[in-house]
């Protein structure tokens, strides 16, 4: 993944980067780093469950998790680097077993020994949670047969079938070790409490207000974390963010600013504030809930794709919003995504927009929903969720619908996702890593991703997922990619796709040693970030 870290003189609005690398420099031990959470309070704490930034951002700095992207090179897809395990394994068995050695003498937060049975009970909660437990990650680990601990210091993963896809899943940034003790006494302990063997321990947590946390003098990382402790501010509006950073009361964000934001901070802070952009493994989704009529029938669902626009409301939102690029299913750029000319096939792609709203009439006509009226839930973001709502009404009004928005709060907005309590929501498609195989499972039926909320079942979806997550050639796993999105999008329109993201950070100078990464959930436990004051 391309990485731009801007470099541009004060009169282009850019920002000015030290000559010196930040990474190639003598970190400086000490002091606090505040940075804001731009959303409300988090549905709950718990990685395992949760799928929302807003827990990892609060969060991440307390865990370790077995494996993780390369904190120094986190653009890369397949640069992993070991956290608790003390190296990377080669595959045995045709790579079908991956066997972790356990790092000696890690311990919790409350002085116990981390061991490898709190490994594997945490990954056996993510890849087969016992009733009543919610794993956000369940359907990414459907390669995975057992999870084993024969002893204190290994964990072995054995797979129902060999797939490149394994290892990038086992980096998920959500992915946090917990305690064994404390799940198998309450599953639901870690919803609202914090316990984990990270850089940093837990000290407060307002609700909806803050997060803070000190450094762990015990962390397994020789030297590490440099900071003395971090805190965390909820700030859902852009513009509490934006004057934090101005006013120096917080040094950054780490999910991303629109371009308003980021010339605003620069035109008045000059070389104060560095600039890092990267594309986004991010999008957002317009979801109907096929429980809802008469979004049950495919007829509506294909009108409402057909009424937008992506090739022309791609630029026109990039001016405003974080979003950039259209695409289909799969990150644009990656070898498994659509060409444009493939895109073009798929309904809401094409090139002719009178033509396709003509059909989108006629189809609504034919459904009995001329002049539908619904409502859109949405999130109470920001930054693009609002400007993507207001665009994709307005493009649907161009057709005779009468659409209302609905915003909630972070967790009102889960909840009402998770109970189906909406008709049409904005919801999105954002991961870590970009691994298409297993990234397209979001709009497989909810009984196989718990994290779908399209209110459908589809068996042969799932068989085109399987076949397809199964093939290891790559040129025929592009074909069955094709298959898998054109069913998707086109045959059913499980989903409508909105123009991928492109993230803009900007962060105050001071802060130095850490790097963008194409994920607002990747490398955010705090543990190489150092301050230059």
């Amino acid at each position: 993944m391309k990485t731009r870290i801007g470099l541009l003189a004060a009169t282009a609005l850019s920002a000015v980067l030290a000559a010196t690398p930040a990474w190639a420099q003598t970190p400086k031990r000490g002091g606090t780093l505040t940075y804001m959470i731009p959303a409300d309070a988090p549905p709950s704490l718990d990685g395992h469950k949760e799928n929302t930034f807003a827990t990892l951002h609060a969060t991440a700095p307390f865990y370790s998790t077995l494996i993780a992207i390369n904190p120094d090179n986190p653009s890369s897809s397949t640069d992993f680097a070991c956290d608790l395990c003390t190296e990377m394994p080669k595959a045995t068995d045709d790579g079908k077993t991956y066997t972790f050695k356990i790092r000696k003498g890690v311990k919790f937060h409350d002085g116990t020994p981390l061991s490898a049975a709190d490994v594997a009970a945490s990954w056996r909660r993510i890849v087969s949670p016992p009733k009543g437990v919610s794993s956000a990650r369940e359907a990414y680990m459907v390669m995975v047969d057992k999870v084993e601990d024969p002893d204190p210091e290994t964990v072995i993963f054995k797979l129902k079938f060999a797939t490149g896809a394994f290892l990038p899943a086992l980096a998920d940034p959500f992915a946090y070790i917990y305690k064994k003790e404390t799940v198998e006494k309450d599953p639901a302990w870690y919803e609202k409490n914090v316990l984990g063997s990270g850089p940093f321990k837990f000290v407060a947590y307002e609700t909806g207000q803050s997060i803070k946390g000190v450094r762990n003098p015990d962390y397994y990382h020789q030297g590490q974390p440099y900071l003395d402790g971090f805190l965390a501010i909820f700030a859902a509006k852009q513009s509490v963010r934006v004057d934090a950073i101005r006013a120096d009361r917080a040094a950054t964000e780490f999910r991303g600013m629109p371009p308003s934001a980021r010339d605003e901070l620069v035109k008045e802070l000059g070389n104060k504030i560095t600039v890092q952009t990267s594309d986004w493994n991010c999008v957002n989704l317009l979801t109907p809930n096929q429980k809802k009529k008469p979004f049950d029938d495919v007829k509506v669902r294909r009108a409402l794709a057909l009424a937008i626009d992506p090739w022309k409301g791609a630029p026109a939102l990039s001016k405003i919003a974080t979003v950039h690029t259209v695409g289909g299913l799969v990150f644009p750029g990656s070898p498994l995504a659509a060409t444009k000319e493939e895109l073009q096939k798929i309904a809401g792609f094409g090139t002719d927009i009178d033509k396709a709203r003509t059909e989108a009439k006629k189809l609504l006509k034919e459904a009995g929903a001329e002049g539908l009226k619904f409502e859109l839930m949405n999130r109470n973001v920001d930054q693009p969720y609002k400007f993507v709502a207001t665009w994709a009404i307005d493009e649907w009004s161009k057709i005779g619908l009468k659409v209302t928005q609905r915003v909630l709060p972070t967790g009102p907005f889960y909840d009402a996702l998770r109970n189906g309590s909406f008709e049409v929501a904005v919801e999105f498609n954002c991961q870590n890593m970009v691994n298409p195989l297993l990234d397209v499972a979001k709009v497989l039926p909810r009984s196989v991703y718990p994290e779908n909320y399209g209110g459908y079942e589809d068996p042969k979806l799932i068989e085109l997922y399987n076949t397809m997550l199964r093939e290891t050639d790559p040129a025929r796993q592009r074909e069955k990619m094709r298959a898998f999105e054109t069913y998707a999008l086109d045959t059913q329109v499980v989903t409508i796709m909105t123009p991928w993201w492109e993230r803009i950070i900007t962060h105050r100078s001071y802060m130095k040693g850490w790097k963008i990464s194409p994920s607002h959930y990747l490398n955010l436990n705090l543990a190489n970030i150092w301050l230059d004051k």
